[in-house]
């Protein structure tokens, strides 16, 4: 079984912003088979379903991206999903906008998210897929990562949200990373 966790923050108020792109790309995934993030438990919102034969578990935290690992861990434990088999979503903002970044494992490069996960799971050996929002160039990091998407930054990122998709759908199947890592990176 595989677990794909999009990190964002819970509510209207950030739904189109920077820092729920991993929240936008669960959205866009599960759009394209027709699935809703029908449970909640675990602080989270998740649905397990299975695609071309493979059993995933798609979910959002709803603990707010600082918090993001106590729903990651109590999913894998009660599911018991092995950490290689969880792939997180997560913005990266030392990545130019809308570019795609697979990693198997590693520190959390100063994302809150993924510091609650590796502290919640226990380890940095779990897959991740960043998707770039670029520095901010005259705003505070916080003011960028809460505001939306506009003009060509927001076209960009829905095409790279096909492309997450892609990728999803090759992760599910259980495409090495290592050959996802050397297509998409």
């Amino acid at each position: 079984m595989k677990l794909i966790v999009g990190l964002g923050n819970p509510g209207n108020k950030y739904q189109k912003t920077k820092h729920n792109v991993g929240f936008m790309a669960i959205d866009k995934f599960c759009d394209s088979h027709h699935l809703n993030l029908d449970s909640e438990k675990f602080m989270g919102s998740f649905t397990k379903t299975v695609i071309n034969g493979e059993s995933v578990i798609l979910a959002e935290p709803l603990t707010y991206m600082n918090d993001s690992g106590r729903h990651v861990s109590q999913l894998a434990n009660f599911f018991k999903i092995d950490p290689e088999d969880i792939l997180v979503i997560q913005d990266d903002m030392d990545l130019p906008m809308a570019k795609i970044r697979l990693r198997q494992s590693g520190s959390a490069g100063g994302h809150n998210g993924i510091k609650s996960i590796i502290n919640g799971l226990g380890t940095k050996s779990f897959p991740r897929l960043k998707v770039g929002i670029k520095h901010p160039e005259n705003a505070t990091v916080v003011n960028w990562v809460l505001s939306p998407f506009t003009g060509e930054d927001a076209k960009a990122i829905d095409d790279s949200l096909e492309t997450v998709v892609e990728i999803l759908e090759k992760f599910i199947t259980g495409e090495a990373m290592n050959k996802l890592m050397n297509q998409y990176n």
